[in-house]
């Protein structure tokens, strides 16, 4: 009777130990390789887009979304609380009025990024900038030392100023080289895609 009792208390005791450290791998895994909290934080669009026709899931947020896999980061998306037109062409109208009038249009919700030591801000780019929607989000932060990297979805305009316009807006902050994908070949070359996040992310010693 006691070898039983002896044998069953060095079960409970082994599974304790294997459940204790199946807990702590977990929460390792829920940093990046250099132990960073990281956060993706993303404007998108769906409905009518450029080359793209009607879409279900927005350009920006499919990089978003391999980005975070690629970095074990959390997820945040921009959304106005005023939707905007599902029409390509009435939104690219809201979007130039909006950049014309400096206009901050609020958002539905936020998340402290200054919890997070690297913050990932993507979107498309809109008239040579970023939407408009996307200052509303930075300008709620505190950016002193943290890592903030760009990156965007177009149809030929790159990046453009954005860089420079985060180093202006994220004061304190240290911003990396972005990253520029089509919209097109985010929706449509998807394999390719996220090749190219992979070896931008190597690229940036990320």
């Amino acid at each position: 009777m006691k070898i039983i009792s002896i044998a069953i208390l060095l079960m409970t005791l082994f599974t304790s130990s294997s459940c204790a450290g199946n807990s702590s791998k977990k929460e390792i895994q829920q940093q990046n390789q250099n132990g960073k909290k990281v956060l993706v934080a993303y404007f998108s669009r769906t409905g009518e887009n450029y080359a793209v026709g009607n879409i279900k899931k927005g350009n920006t947020h499919i990089i978003a979304e391999m980005i975070a896999k690629e970095t074990n980061g959390k997820l945040f998306e921009m959304k106005t609380v005023k939707p905007y037109p599902q029409d390509y062409h009435a939104c690219t109208d809201v979007a130039k009025q909006e950049k014309e009038s400096n206009a901050r249009p609020p958002l539905q919700a936020d998340i402290a990024a200054e919890d997070y030591d690297v913050i990932f801000i993507g979107f498309p780019n809109w008239w040579g900038d970023m939407p408009m929607a996307v200052y509303s989000f930075i300008e709620k932060h505190d950016w002193k030392g943290k890592t903030v990297i760009p990156f965007c979805t177009h149809e030929g305009s790159g990046l453009s100023g954005t860089e420079k316009s985060l180093k202006a807006s994220c004061k304190g902050a240290n911003i990396l080289q972005g990253l520029a994908i089509k919209g097109s070949v985010a929706q449509n070359s998807q394999e390719h895609t996220r090749k190219s996040v992979s070896s931008w992310i190597k690229k940036i010693n990320f």
